[in-house]
């Protein structure tokens, strides 16, 4: 069986995965608000050495691609570029929303949201685990919009201050404030085509704030490299 390492860093959260085939060896879930460039590496550390594995004994990293924070998913492929470049073994990147979506047990329409700030959210869409519209950078009265048809929908993830909306929009509607699971990660990862190692980026789907307010002023050339990205 596969051994995969996966693990995600898009949100506050940090959720670290070791698989053996679909067999979970451990994992760990710290959701504190803390530096993930500092405690990723620790974590998949202690992992390894808790079920004997050496970094050689790793078929496969799996890693949430985004969207979410910036500096996190940075941070995330990062990491699973130089350890799959270093160690010679296969990468795929899994949508940070279907490790949230994963989560809930409902027959519906499950939106899993990160918090982006200001009313705006990044939000998947998914049927029985498989996603049926695009995630997308939107502000939470267009999701709300989207779904409002809908006979059964559940929201999961980072909840918390969309409460309200929900209840006065959907009140039949369900909300779970749920983590990401780096395990659903690992899980997923190992039924895609592994990745070109140095070709792969972050799924931002939003511009960095200081691109959007340099835009502003400036004008787009598709052909300019002003940005650099990992």
């Amino acid at each position: 069986m596969m051994k995969v390492l996966a693990f995600d860093t898009s949100s506050k959260a940090l959720s670290v995965a070791i698989l053996d085939g679909e067999n979970l060896l451990a994992d760990v879930t710290v959701n504190i608000k803390k530096n993930h460039s500092i405690n990723l590496m620790p974590a998949i550390d202690f992992l390894m050495k808790a079920v004997d594995l050496k970094p050689a004994d790793l078929d496969r990293i799996s890693v949430a691609q985004g969207p979410g924070s910036y500096t996190g998913l940075r941070v995330a492929v990062a990491t699973a570029k130089t350890l799959a470049y270093t160690l010679g073994i296969e990468l795929v990147g899994v949508s940070s929303l279907y490790a949230l979506a994963a989560a809930a047990d409902f027959e519906g329409l499950v939106v899993p949201v990160i918090d982006a700030r200001r009313n705006n959210v990044y939000a998947g869409f998914y049927k029985n685990g498989q996603s049926v519209k695009e995630d997308q950078h939107m502000d939470f009265a267009d999701v709300l919009d989207v779904v409002k048809n809908e006979e059964a929908v559940m929201f999961v993830g980072e909840v918390a201050n969309f409460h309200d909306q929900i209840a006065e929009s959907l009140p039949q509607a369900k909300a779970i404030t749920v983590l990401p699971s780096a395990y659903a990660i690992g899980k997923y990862g190992q039924n895609l085509e592994p990745v070109e190692v140095d070709s792969f980026v972050p799924n931002y789907l939003k511009r960095v704030e200081a691109e959007e307010n340099w835009l502003k002023t400036h004008k787009e050339n598709p052909s300019a490299n002003y940005v650099n990205r990992i």
